[in-house]
């Protein structure tokens, strides 16, 4: 399959494709005759998996580690979990500091009167 139905295939821009075959994450398929990139289903299964880690939020070089380790499927998962779990620790503490956030928006936009900008609470607290 050409570059352009991998990329409708799983969701992602041909460019990415490229970039992710640049960086070494996805191996540059055979050409056709016609010199274009030729995947098949390794590709579009690599590139899947790929897709659902970002999604996930996971760095690109967690993603080349997780990706080391599908790739032989003889080791420990514990290195595995170890990725995930870092990984989930982070998003509890990104999952902490929006509520914060949150909370101080919500006040802000609670305290607001609705009457001039120049009295406006919002921008008072902004305004540091």
């Amino acid at each position: 399959m050409k570059i352009g139905a991998l990329a409708r295939k799983t969701g992602t821009t041909a460019e990415t494709i490229r970039y992710y075959e640049r960086t070494g994450l996805l191996e540059e398929p055979p050409r056709t005759a016609g010199n274009y990139r030729d995947y098949g289903p390794t590709e579009l299964a690599r590139l899947r998996f790929i897709r659902r880690a970002r999604d996930l939020g996971f760095t690109m070089a967690e993603v080349r580690q997780l990706l080391s380790l599908a790739d032989d499927p003889s080791q420990s998962c514990e290195a595995v979990d170890s990725i995930a779990s870092l990984h989930l620790r982070e998003v509890d503490r990104k999952l902490g500091d929006l509520r914060k956030l949150r909370t101080e928006l919500r006040h802000m936009v609670d305290d607001c009167q609705h009457g001039a900008v120049g009295e406006c609470r919002i921008i008072e607290v902004l305004s540091g």
